[in-house]
């Protein structure tokens, strides 16, 4: 079990690489393999992230492999290496060179493996060396784990620990990837809270019986083209009590002749994405059932398409929470094999401020998936997993949804010190 702290954009977790233990704090990221940390002090380079890093992230989150005396280079004959360079990846500086993967493999090779570059689905990029160290976990340590060392990004202010099904991941290296692991996200508003953390369950306890008995288990679609990503069908959208479904189209139940298809569940990413024009039809459905006037200069500052003044009596945020699914049409997702995920409270609208007047501003956390027509058709994020316990069973290639109180799910693993 390791406990994950909540930020404005995502959950993180502490890696102590190196001797003596270093601590590093970097994203926990289901929709990629690589686990990569900052190099360098000074040296690490962040281009365009003004935006997007977060105050609470010190210089302490930064690696540096000098002050390690177990810390060295991966070697060109890693499989590792092999790994790092063998996509299609036309931003790799072997893909550039025009290295073989082959020449990469030949257990003869003592050269140190050649810097690489990994890109990011929304155009984060980031560039540095493989590198081997000693990772220290609860529950073992892994002597020669492989990350990167990065020392260039764009977009990519932290870490990020890969949660892929890939050879580089972290539950790969560490040996969990046969049995499987769970999360249960807290909500946004214990963000930045340092007395609870969400908790993550990594290994065979992750997938214990009695808990399995009560989620719903929808099967992993599997793509040559994104073998190590997690992906599941969705078949319809279920909004308030309308007896008919909205049926998606089908490249979010399944792929196309050349892979592109179906829903990636990504903690990676913050606001679930849905095609259009799907999209459009269900914030159609949703503004017809919803009579509250539209905050409409809200839409234009944050880029969300559906966002209401709420009456909020007394200007008392917890009551109107209390009565959210009161408020706005509840949202259900029908996944394929009858699994259902009927959305937690808050899961859909959200405040974006606090309330005055009277009245709060809530907006629909979804937004449109851009670029629809290769890699995923729709991304199942973070926000949307809040208060639901996330089961992946790696071993019966499923994925396990049910929704439930993170706070009560972290108190039961000692994550909850009060307030």
């Amino acid at each position: 079990m390791e406990p994950l702290r909540e930020v404005r954009d995502g959950y993180l977790i502490t890696l102590n690489i190196g001797t003596p233990p270093q601590a590093v704090q970097v994203y926990m990221d289901t929709g990629s393999d690589l686990t990569w940390v900052p190099c360098g002090n000074l040296s690490f380079d962040c281009i365009d992230c003004n935006d997007l890093k977060s105050n609470n992230l010190k210089s302490s989150s930064i690696f540096s492999p000098l002050h390690s005396s177990s810390s060295f280079r991966a070697s060109c004959a890693s499989s590792f290496c092999a790994e790092i360079h063998s996509s299609d990846n036309p931003f790799d500086p072997c893909a550039i060179a025009g290295c073989s993967v082959s020449m990469l493999l030949k257990s003869t090779c003592i050269r140190p493996c050649p810097s690489f570059a990994y890109t990011y689905g929304e155009g984060g990029l980031v560039s540095g060396i493989l590198t081997r160290d000693i990772l220290k976990a609860r529950t073992r340590d892994v002597p020669r784990f492989s990350f990167g060392c990065v020392t260039s990004t764009y977009h990519e202010p932290i870490g990020i620990a890969g949660f892929g099904r890939g050879l580089l991941s972290l539950p790969s290296q560490l040996g969990f990837l046969e049995k499987g692991f769970s999360h249960c996200f807290l909500p946004f508003k214990f963000v930045n809270n340092p007395n609870i953390s969400s908790p993550l369950i990594l290994g065979a306890s992750a997938l214990s019986i009695n808990l399995t008995d009560s989620l719903q288990f929808t099967p992993m679609l599997n793509t040559p083209v994104y073998p190590n990503s997690y992906y599941i069908g969705l078949e319809s959208i279920t909004i308030g009590t309308n007896i008919t479904p909205t049926q998606v189209p089908l490249t979010l139940r399944q792929f196309d002749s050349q892979g592109n298809g179906g829903m990636l569940v990504d903690s990676g990413t913050t606001y679930t994405h849905l095609p259009n024009p799907f999209y459009s039809q269900l914030l159609t459905i949703l503004q017809s059932t919803i009579t509250y006037p539209r905050a409409t200069e809200t839409e234009s500052r944050t880029g969300f398409d559906l966002c209401y003044k709420v009456p909020c009596p007394n200007n008392n945020l917890t009551s109107l929470e209390n009565d959210v699914m009161m408020v706005f049409p509840s949202i259900t997702f029908n996944f394929l094999n009858n699994a259902t995920l009927l959305l937690p409270q808050g899961n859909s609208f959200y405040a974006m401020s606090a309330p005055s007047d009277g009245s709060v501003v809530q907006c629909l956390l979804f937004q449109n998936m851009e670029d629809g027509n290769y890699g995923p058709a729709g991304v199942f994020g973070s926000f949307q997993q809040q208060n639901v316990k996330v089961v992946y069973d790696l071993e019966k290639e499923r994925i396990g949804f049910q929704a439930m109180d993170c706070v009560l799910e972290a108190a039961s693993h000692g994550l909850n010190q009060g307030s």
